[in-house]
């Protein structure tokens, strides 16, 4: 049962799936449909999940559902998976790589391997104060407070 984002409780699930690339106001556009039309259908042992889709930043795809509801079980939550591995073929992107790492910066989508992050501090690209997305927050509530947080915060604080 899809319900607009804002509906969604702060309990709700969430699971954040980074784009490789910037979608285009079209493929934004197609990939969240896509993706609601999913969450008309989404359920879980029969029972509908309560649930929505959103695109931040052109970037990201958020799937959130309202466990209070109805619990997401480990079949739904695999239906969602290839869902999104469908998005993935049908718009060629990669939404599942967890080797690169998002930041905010000048307004704009700024994204680094894990393996360069290091020589990114250290020449000033990203600095203690660097927003950074954290991508494993877990429901609505840390996805509105936690998930935009700056670099000495996160598990990347070692670096500073």
């Amino acid at each position: 049962m899809l319900v607009s984002f804002e509906e969604l409780s702060e309990n709700a699930r969430v699971w954040i799936y980074q784009a490789d690339k910037e979608l285009s106001s079209e493929e934004t556009e197609a990939v969240e449909n896509k993706a609601k039309a999913f969450c008309e259908e989404w359920a879980a042992h029969g029972a509908p999940m309560k649930c929505s889709a959103k695109i931040f930043h052109n970037r990201f795809l958020v799937l959130a559902a309202d466990e209070d509801y109805t619990k997401a079980s480990g079949c739904s939550i695999d239906s969602s998976v290839h869902m999104v591995q469908e998005l993935e073929q049908q718009f060629g992107i990669s939404l599942f790589d967890r080797t690169k790492v998002a930041f905010l910066l000048n307004d704009e989508i700024y994204v680094e391997s894990l393996n360069k992050l290091k020589e990114s501090v250290q020449e000033g690209v990203i600095g203690k104060e660097t927003i950074t997305f954290n991508n494993t927050v877990s429901n609505k509530k840390e996805l509105e407070s936690a998930w935009k947080v700056p670099a000495e915060s996160t598990w990347m604080s070692r670096y500073f």
